[in-house]
């Protein structure tokens, strides 16, 4: 357990691009502390050179979590104070500084934040998206199955919903939302804060076709809308069309087509079929 003569752990946003958007914080705590640990030292060491700041640093990333974590751990109860960055943006969120975070809980060792850039808030305040409530997903599983019941599982939320992906996964990912999703509304942003920084706002379907054309570049952030509220069925025939729509599922088809193709043969609203099947989806 952590003592009156141990040290802070100090984690500190840092930029997403553009290196003016460090804080004047920032910069006096990355000055004060012993040491720095970073989740690539050849990036954080640019930016100490831009800050003029001359500090010791070691490697501290998803490789390399707990063997590092507890030497991190084991300096700080010494009683030296450390600085915990990531390459951009706020450390611990989609990154395995989460982990740290918790061996520092789990010995009782003082920890304080220092805020800054986020690349999820940043664009969904330009996506022009309903923002007063919103769910984080970070970036979706890289396998094939996990991704499809990740995507199942969001397939009800009316909550707008912030993804993070890479330029060659980014058609693909794409694919899979407008299968899952429908046709929806989406914000996608890329090179945040950087010269070519650019947001699109367009549906899904225009958004692949974009991208098949220009080839993606630079690194994304997906923002897309959530379902609509479930509209009152006033033809009656919201169970007929449930009933068809889980017999599909049931026989293989994935919820998306089957929710279109139950709508089409009732009339019925996708919306409403949606957030009837919800439970059986789960």
């Amino acid at each position: 357990m952590a003592d009156s003569s141990s040290g802070t752990l100090y984690l500190v946003a840092t930029p997403i691009g553009n290196l003016s958007d460090i804080s004047l914080r920032a910069i006096q705590i990355l000055q004060d502390v012993d040491f720095i640990a970073a989740e690539d030292t050849r990036v954080t060491r640019k930016l100490l050179e831009h800050l003029k700041i001359k500090k010791a640093l070691i490697s501290y990333h998803k490789h390399n979590s707990r063997t590092g974590g507890e030497k991190v751990v084991a300096r700080i109860l010494a009683g030296e104070n450390c600085a915990l960055v990531t390459d951009a943006g706020v450390p611990a969120i989609s990154d395995p500084g989460e982990d740290l975070v918790c061996l520092c809980i789990n010995e009782s060792i003082p920890m304080v934040i220092v805020p800054g850039p986020c690349a999820a808030v940043s664009a969904l305040a330009l996506s022009g998206l309903p923002s007063g409530r919103f769910v984080f997903e970070g970036f979706l599983p890289a396998d094939k199955k996990s991704r499809s019941m990740s995507l199942d599982k969001l397939i009800t939320e009316e909550r707008t919903m912030i993804f993070y992906e890479a330029p060659h996964k980014l058609i693909r990912t794409l694919t899979d939302m407008l299968d899952k999703f429908g046709d929806r509304h989406a914000s996608i942003s890329r090179e945040m804060t950087k010269i070519f920084e650019e947001t699109l706002r367009l549906p899904l379907s225009e958004a692949i076709t974009r991208f098949k054309h220009t080839p993606p570049r630079g690194e994304f952030v997906i923002v897309v809308e959530g379902i609509s509220p479930a509209a009152p069925d006033n033809d009656g025939k919201l169970n007929e069309a449930v009933d068809i729509a889980v017999n599909l599922i049931k026989t293989g088809t994935s919820a998306s087509d089957a929710v279109k193709k139950a709508a089409v043969e009732t009339g019925c609203s996708k919306n409403a079929l949606y957030k009837s099947i919800t439970n059986y989806l789960n």
